[in-house]
């Protein structure tokens, strides 16, 4: 019962984690087409959006006690690890890419200084990490369908 609850809880978390990833990727091209000063007052509507490391924390944390909890299970194993590491890969990606674009704009409340690049490589990150997440959806889902109890 305990692993089935487990499982139920990965697969939801990374779901919900998948929701501003999904709007981020959804939204790209409109975003991308908009003006300087039109884009920079659409970025407010992500103010407290940092609220949403909850979601991704849980969801890291979950899968990977679910990765454990499968290991005899080497289909369900491989298939969690692996969205582990689609989830892994968006904090890697985010640190890397998305952040710094954050602090160089300061939360885009401040047009940074190369305004097209910064928000290209804002915008193509969110973009990876929505089908890394999607892929760690479909992933984590798998795993708890083809578990052998």
């Amino acid at each position: 019962m305990l692993l089935k609850s487990l499982g139920l809880l990965a697969v939801v978390s990374v779901a919900i984690y998948l929701v501003p990833g999904g709007a981020h990727f959804f939204e790209l091209t409109h975003k991308m087409a908009m003006s300087p000063a039109e884009y920079m007052t659409v970025q407010r509507i992500y103010a407290g959006w940092s609220f949403f490391g909850v979601a991704v924390f849980t969801a890291l944390l979950l899968t990977l006690l679910h990765t454990f909890m499968v290991r005899r299970d080497r289909t369900a194993f491989v298939l969690s690890l692996a969205a582990f590491l689609c989830l892994a890969a968006t904090q890697a990606i985010f640190w890397t890419f998305t952040s710094p674009m954050n602090v160089a704009s300061n939360n885009w409340t401040v047009m940074p200084a190369d305004f097209e690049a910064a928000r290209r490589q804002w915008e193509y990150s969110h973009a990876v990490n929505a089908v890394l997440t999607f892929a760690a959806l479909l992933a984590v889902t798998s795993s708890v369908l083809v578990h052998k109890r």
